[in-house]
């Protein structure tokens, strides 16, 4: 049984599936999962989109899907006692069902870790209490759980190292769109959750149109797949500028671009990986942002520049998330001094997440834990 609550994982989950039905193509594997682990062979029993949500009072506003899914899941559980539990990040959706496992005796491998060196350090006693195995894609992560005395933890190397390469030139991708493949590009990442890409596609496509009418620019719009095509089109109808909607060529589209605008999050990685200064944005009901501000314990939201251990990109929070403020951001990380020094700095992140084969690696895992239990592996 696997289960991923939010697009990221939905992808991550479905390159492990796809290993692992490579090695043992009768596997039976099901869950929680989108698009991408069901094309990857899973059986998906409850769809990702309608549990995605972050913040305290966004996820109480989904709270009727996220109690449907947990019984469901919980039930298929104990009925059906899987050989091994994977969880996908989704912190407290998944430890509520790691105790379940924990209690009925079921492995559980953790792939991707609650973000716990962020907020709420103590819930390492309680992941070392419910789970068997940690897959972890931080370097940094690794040792802080064997300091609690956690043994199974295996640094895998970070997912988005293997999948995140383009595999056409600027030129074609932006031709194919009916774009100009010599003009300044900007990609928009909105989210992947309804309630982020509510809150940032305005002022993304105010800044956009403002820009527009100061230097030539064109812009992309890439959908995640867990929004709905039509949301995205509606969001940009008022537009007096054209906003390409992409979908499911992200890399392609992230390659082709000068600069990205992104929701907080897994894109932050990916933007960076392929070594592309970007702005990062975010906002938050009040109320999860006012708590969250009293519990997290880094300085930086965004993923490249937590991992960086420096603010190598700008971050704009709540208020801060304005047309002019976009457009100040960009302006100076369009300067070229700039960009190049912003470049240089995500290749060395680049570096810190590890070689290729974190799929490869977790499917070790898997197969290891398998034996242990005297599944048919």
């Amino acid at each position: 049984m696997l289960v991923a609550g939010e697009a990221s994982g939905d992808a991550r989950g479905a390159e492990l599936v796809r290993t692992l039905r490579q090695r043992n193509p009768g596997m039976e594997v099901f869950g929680m999962g989108g698009a991408n682990l069901r094309q990857a062979g899973m059986r998906v029993v409850y769809d990702v989109a309608k549990v995605a949500s972050v913040g305290v009072s966004e996820v109480l506003a989904n709270l009727r899907n996220l109690w449907l899914a947990y019984r469901l899941l919980r039930r298929l559980l104990v009925e059906h006692r899987p050989s091994l539990l994977i969880l996908i990040d989704f912190p407290e959706f998944n430890m509520a069902l790691a105790r379940v496992a924990r209690r009925h005796g079921i492995t559980v491998l953790y792939y991707i870790s609650p973000q716990i060196w962020a907020w709420r350090p103590y819930r390492i006693r309680k992941i070392a209490s419910r789970v068997d195995a940690m897959a972890v894609v931080f370097p940094f992560e690794a040792e802080l759980y064997k300091s609690f005395g956690m043994k199974d933890v295996t640094f895998v190397g970070h997912p988005l190292v293997d999948v995140v390469r383009p595999d056409r030139d600027r030129g074609t991708s932006l031709e194919e769109l009916g774009l100009d493949r010599t003009m300044l590009t900007i990609a928009l990442m909105p989210g992947s959750r309804k309630t982020e890409v509510a809150s940032l596609i305005g002022p993304m496509v105010e800044a956009a149109g403002r820009l527009a009418r100061e230097r030539d620019v064109q812009f992309i719009l890439i959908r995640a797949n867990t929004i709905e095509r039509d949301d995205l089109e509606a969001a940009v109808a008022g537009s007096p500028i054209t906003v390409r909607i992409v979908d499911g060529d992200t890399y392609n589209m992230l390659a082709a671009a000068d600069l990205v605008w992104v929701a907080s999050g897994t894109a932050t990685l990916e933007a960076g990986l392929l070594k592309k200064p970007m702005v990062i944005t975010y906002r938050l009901s009040p109320l999860s942002y006012w708590l969250g501000r009293r519990l997290i314990r880094v300085n930086d939201i965004g993923m490249i520049n937590i991992v960086a251990g420096e603010r190598v990109v700008p971050e704009l929070l709540q208020s801060e998330v304005t047309a002019d403020r976009i457009l100040a951001e960009t302006q100076r990380m369009l300067q070229p001094e700039v960009r190049q020094a912003v470049i240089g700095k995500l290749a060395g992140v680049q570096r810190l997440l590890g070689p290729p084969g974190a799929p490869g690696r977790v499917a070790d895992m898997v197969m290891e834990l398998l034996a242990q239990t005297g599944a048919r592996a």
